[in-house]
């Protein structure tokens, strides 16, 4: 019987969610997940927790072995994973405090293990859509139902960490119109895509990043104010995730159920 229908990957400030769960130590053919995986209920639905940087933040972005997480959830039996996380803002319209339910993402990462798929089996996997569309709906009425800020789609801009961008970067991750800027997006969302999971991003504006404080009141990123910001909205981001979890539909008719069925060659 599978531990947990539901996954939850915690970010930046997020390294609990469930309370009287139990712990899970799991192994993988990747090496060790991030910690060990909490796996409880929440309004009915089985659910696994795992901080995606360790539950000290011990772990950064480029060393965090993604394969290993999404491996580990697959394993417990996870279909769906939700994955908030802290981002940056790109654009002087999304402010520090709302909430972004990203469409898209553009891959500016390097020499991170982002397949499953190393052979013999050649298999190429869409990501034309690479966050789960019934995730992405059910993020945007839970967060209008709590009187959150939203927005409904954007582009997050993935970059390899752990240094911030520089301000020619980020004015050119601007000028492209891109919302967002983050460092762990990719390639989790892609590894969940490769096992037929369907995955939800759920970011937090923490920050305008460096390329945007022309504007009034702009400031550069740092690494003190993401985190002030993310505690700050910690409360209410877990009951967003705990309501969600009970307003996900039991099935799954979205095309990351299937993603393998016209993926493979030969």
């Amino acid at each position: 019987m599978p531990e947990a229908e539901l996954g939850v990957i915690g970010g930046s400030g997020f390294y609990a969610l469930l309370d009287g769960a139990k712990e899970l130590r799991v192994e993988t053919p990747y090496g060790p997940p991030s910690d060990v995986v909490t796996v409880g209920a929440v309004a009915g639905r089985s659910v696994a927790f795992l901080p995606r940087h360790g539950r000290h933040h011990t772990i950064p972005p480029h060393a965090i072995n993604y394969r290993a997480n999404i491996y580990a959830l697959k394993s417990l039996g996870v279909k769906r994973i939700l994955g908030p996380v802290a981002v940056g803002s790109l654009q002087p319209h999304v402010r520090p405090g709302d909430l972004v339910i990203c469409s898209q993402y553009v891959d500016r990462t390097s020499a991170r293990k982002d397949t499953f798929y190393d052979g013999p089996v050649v298999t190429h996997v869409s990501m034309a859509e690479p966050f789960c569309p019934t995730l992405r709906t059910v993020a945007a009425q839970t967060a209008r139902q709590m009187e959150w800020p939203v927005h409904e789609g954007g582009t997050v801009v993935v970059i390899q960490g752990p240094r911030f961008s520089t301000r020619s970067e980020s004015r050119w991750f601007r000028a492209q119109g891109w919302e967002v800027i983050n460092m762990t997006q990719y390639p989790e969302c892609a590894l969940a895509r490769e096992l037929e999971i369907c995955y939800g991003s759920i970011a937090l504006i923490t920050d305008y990043d460096v390329g945007v404080e022309g504007d009034p009141g702009v400031f550069p990123v740092t690494a003190e104010e993401v985190m002030v910001q993310f505690r700050d909205n910690l409360t209410r981001l877990r009951e967003l995730i705990l309501r969600m979890i009970g307003a996900i539909p039991a099935i799954r008719d979205c095309p990351c159920a299937t993603a393998l069925a016209h993926a493979r060659v030969g």
